[in-house]
């Protein structure tokens, strides 16, 4: 039997024993994929097993395990963030597949929308990946941070007129992620319109207060499934081949 897994804290929210699970019986593989719930990076040694193959990062890891791998792939590298990793011969190389996941999801969302600027919220891994596939697609963006250093505004000098000229708006933090459900990145959801485009990284749950006040605004919405999906699919091509 092969083993892989995924690391971060808190856990409690995955759904990727359970993705791989169905995938594994389905599919009439051989494995096992196990949550690894780590206090801190550097336990990662003494908790996964020798022979795993491969697992996946979240949060807060995904700038963390960079500097314990042996290589990084160029996406990667340029992302600053890594989500998957590939154990063989001795060696752990990280890739990023949440790029995966965003193309997809992006695509779905936006369809042949053109011109539009975005927001992302966050400044964490997830972050990282949003802004690297919103760069490789051209469209201009400015990131959300409550730290003044880290972003182009905090959450407190978004106003209607900032929303209404950036359409699109990412949510690449854990707020409203399960189980604090009732928990919503601070906007101006007043002023959101049915020509605002609003993506959630999360995908527990389904609807985020995030997506549900946009909905109310007539907004577009996709939540964080597609992606979640997309990318664990692209870790899985990662772990199998040669």
């Amino acid at each position: 039997m092969k083993h892989y897994g995924l690391i971060g804290r808190p856990l409690g929210h995955s759904a990727s024993a359970r993705y791989f699970a169905a995938k594994f019986e389905r599919e009439a593989i051989d494995a096992e994929y196990t949550l690894y719930e780590l206090p801190e990076i550097g336990a990662v040694e003494a908790l996964l097993p020798e022979d795993i193959e491969g697992f996946n990062v979240t949060i807060p890891y995904k700038r963390e395990i960079m500097p314990l791998l042996d290589e990084i792939s160029p996406e990667a590298q340029a992302v600053g963030a890594v989500n998957c990793v590939k154990c063989s011969a001795g060696r752990k190389v990280g890739y990023n597949t949440d790029v995966v996941g965003i193309r997809h999801s992006l695509d779905a969302l936006l369809g042949g929308e053109e011109g539009v600027k975005a927001l992302v919220l966050g400044t964490g891994g997830a972050s990282q990946a949003v802004q690297y596939v919103l760069a490789e697609r051209g469209i201009e963006y400015l990131i959300i941070s409550r730290d003044t250093t880290r972003g182009n505004l905090t959450y407190a000098d978004l106003t209607p007129e900032i929303v209404a000229e950036y359409r699109l708006i990412i949510n690449a933090t854990p707020v409203g992620m399960y189980p604090h459900t009732e928990q919503a990145p601070t906007l101006p959801y007043e002023a959101l319109t049915g020509e605002n485009y609003l993506f959630d990284t999360i995908y527990n749950p389904a609807l985020t207060e995030f997506l549900a006040r946009g909905e109310r605004a007539g907004a577009h919405t996709i939540n964080g499934e597609a992606m979640f999906e997309a990318q664990a699919e692209a870790s899985w091509q990662i772990w199998s081949r040669d």
